[in-house]
């Protein structure tokens, strides 16, 4: 019989975890405590290169231990996680808190979405997983809001819900229903494995490009969706509330990635993906000329739109790309080159920001045309390799 009450509690727990109450000011916060942008850019690579190092391991004890036990303890560590960035000032406490979160976005991984795999009926896989991502972002919307009409410029306050939400989240995650049978003795097989499939992967020359080409957009949407849209609110002059009501909608958009299917069937992989990298730069580029409010949001709005109607599809590419049985661990090799390009982005990011706003946008265009240049000659190579073959 399968564990179903895991499904309604894993959909309360993704929608806890989401309620992220300081998520509009997370840089504003993070400011007011004294982090600089390009100190807030080296935590982030810090987060990525731990995160790099302990993907692997994390799925073979979670393996060992089972997916119950992994959750638990990542989310009571998410708690604790909280609880640190709450009372945090200054870069060691903020650093202490990355290397934590570190520890559990490894961790989490792949647990949350076995968890639900292995709980609900296979006909369902997809709903169910549609329904536990929209509640993510339902309890990022619901936080947003709360932030813009009751919290405003309370930071602590912000990030003392945040830690309750979290740990609430922790709680429930104690009535979870183990659904993995503990086994052991394959950690040697598994590395061997994880190491020839490194070694393939450099062998595909035009794959890499194309996770290079992956790794540019996302982490241009991420750097500046995240944190440098906050520094480009206040250049416009905008209220911590402006930004918090600007940050709801914005959120709200990132639900449009359902449509990612239709517009690919009609319009094709490859135009899809010059549109949507062409639209990225463009947004890129207004933000760096512009210090006016209504432009800037807009700009931000069609790079999250952008990225949310991308994100479906490179998934789906990268699974296309799978050529062994072991799917989850040759997907995380992909996210291992991906995260080291994100490494070096987010220093360059962040120190540009230091100089100057602009920079860091105009920085973002052109890492978008250099990612949509990648992704074009990745498919004439890869076209050429099945040619000699």
């Amino acid at each position: 019989m399968k564990p179903g009450r895991n499904i309604w509690l894993m959909y309360a727990i993704a929608f806890l975890q989401g309620m992220v109450f300081y998520g509009p000011i997370s840089v504003l916060y993070r400011q007011s405590a004294g982090i600089t942008i390009f100190q807030l850019t080296v935590i982030e690579s810090v987060l990525l290169t731990l995160c790099l190092m302990l993907e692997l391991p994390w799925g073979i004890v979670s393996d060992r231990i089972g997916y119950k036990k992994s959750m638990l303890f990542c989310c009571v560590l998410f708690f604790i996680s909280k609880i640190v960035f709450w009372k945090a000032a200054g870069f060691g406490a903020f650093l202490v808190e990355r290397i934590i979160l570190s520890i559990v976005i490894s961790g989490l991984s792949g647990v949350d979405t076995s968890i639900l795999y292995l709980s609900c009926d296979k006909d369902n896989t997809q709903k169910v997983f549609g329904i536990y991502n929209n509640l993510q972002t339902s309890g990022m919307f619901f936080a947003s809001v709360i932030y813009s009409v009751f919290i405003k410029d309370n930071y602590r306050l912000s990030g003392f819900l945040t830690v309750c939400s979290h740990g609430i989240a922790a709680i429930i995650a104690f009535w979870l229903v183990e659904v993995k049978e503990n086994k052991a003795g394959k950690s040697k097989a598994e590395f061997i494995e994880f190491a020839e499939l490194l070694k393939q992967m450099i062998k595909n020359k035009y794959f890499i490009l194309f996770l290079i080409s992956i790794a540019l957009f996302n982490e241009t949407h991420q750097t500046i969706t995240v944190f440098l849209n906050q520094i480009q609110y206040v250049k416009c002059g905008l209220s911590n509330a402006a930004i918090g009501y600007i940050y709801i909608g914005i959120t709200l958009t990132g639900l449009l990635g359902v449509f990612s299917e239709v517009l690919t069937q009609k319009l094709g992989t490859t135009p899809l993906v010059s549109i949507l990298y062409g639209a990225a730069a463009a947004a890129c580029i207004i933000l760096g000329i512009t210090a006016n409010a209504r432009l800037s949001a807009a700009s931000i709005m069609i790079l999250r739109i952008s990225f949310s109607l991308f994100q479906p599809l490179q998934m789906e590419m990268q699974n296309n790309q799978v050529v062994s049985q072991n799917r989850a661990t040759e997907l995380s090799t992909n996210a291992v080159i991906i995260n080291c390009v994100g490494i070096g982005t987010n220093l360059i990011y962040g120190k540009l920001a230091e100089l100057n706003i602009t920079y860091a946008m105009f920085a973002g265009a052109f890492f978008c045309i250099i990612g949509l240049w990648l992704f074009y000659l990745s498919k004439v190579i890869g076209r050429q390799r099945v040619q000699k073959e």
